[in-house]
């Protein structure tokens, strides 16, 4: 049955594009973040390990919440690894040698191209296609990735670079 909650079929096909490019976007990342957790090496394997898995959780729930956002405006989630595959905008996860930096420096530039991919549509959503929910629901997706992308940062260890 057809949603009547005053958005033009147009413009919630529009919205639902942009959603189900996240939803592949959420589904590439969960299972990246899931690799690096379970394989990852580090001294402070544990700590990180527990990071990732806190992370991971926040990814199921994200993904789950965005598939009900489809379903709210009366479409349906994308729901297949080969369309997750054809849709992203990330890459499959990197040959890092289970090094746990390179697993995080990988995840944390994935969260940012997510950060922008919403914040580039939040407007667009809201004042173009009148979906103001929606644009809404992308701000609070794009904070929770924003807190995602600082925890992971803080764990990145930098290279010193010698002095000249």
């Amino acid at each position: 049955m057809q949603a009547e909650i005053g958005i033009s079929k147009k413009n919630s096909q529009a919205t639902t594009k942009i959603l189900n490019i996240l939803l592949a976007d959420e589904y590439i990342l969960v299972t990246k973040t899931k690799n690096a957790h379970w394989n990852l090496e580090d001294v402070d394997f544990y700590h990180k390990h527990l990071l990732l898995e806190k992370q991971y959780v926040q990814l199921d729930t994200i993904i789950d919440s965005l598939a009900e956002r489809l379903r709210a405006i009366g479409h349906y989630a994308s729901a297949s690894l080969k369309l997750f595959l054809e849709q992203t905008h990330l890459t499959e996860a990197k040959d890092n040698r289970n090094d746990s930096n390179g697993y995080l420096v990988d995840l944390l530039a994935d969260h940012e191209s997510i950060i922008i991919h919403c914040r580039e549509n939040i407007e667009t959503i809201g004042s173009s296609y009148k979906d103001y929910g929606t644009a809404d629901f992308l701000t609070g997706l794009m904070e929770e990735h924003e807190k995602m992308a600082w925890f992971l940062r803080s764990h990145i260890i930098k290279k010193v670079q010698a002095k000249k």
